[in-house]
């Protein structure tokens, strides 16, 4: 197993996606993060941004550099689909839509994005 993920319980479908033993659609990788498109698309382009770290939501970060990173990630993912302009989103928590809990950034694109989101 990647030793970055050594964290995990084995039941996150991210960490197994990371380690090869599910598949995806992967767009970007490097040491620190995996970009992967979303099988439920909710913009022309939507790709989540994840860390290989298991980490369960944004509030577990301690070192604030991991999470610039990831942001820089996410922005170089961006350029690599030739996106001018696009939003990315956190969810933290159940009410605020966070459905699998290993930290990760959606990039949304493609269209004009209405606002507010919620």
């Amino acid at each position: 197993m990647n030793e970055s993920i050594s964290n995990c319980d084995n039941h996150c479908i991210f960490c197994k996606i990371i380690s090869g033993k599910l598949p995806a659609s992967r767009v970007s990788e490097d040491d620190e993060y995996l970009a992967i498109r979303d099988v439920n698309p909710q913009a022309p382009v939507h790709i989540l941004v994840i860390p290989k770290l298991h980490l369960p939501g944004v509030s577990e970060f301690e070192e604030p550099a991991q999470l610039g990173r990831l942001f820089q990630a996410a922005s170089k993912v961006a350029a690599s689909e030739k996106l001018s302009s696009f939003r990315l989103v956190i969810n933290k928590g159940a009410d605020a839509g966070q459905t699998v809990y290993h930290l990760h950034i959606h990039l949304l694109g493609g269209r004009q994005l209405s606002w507010p989101p919620g």
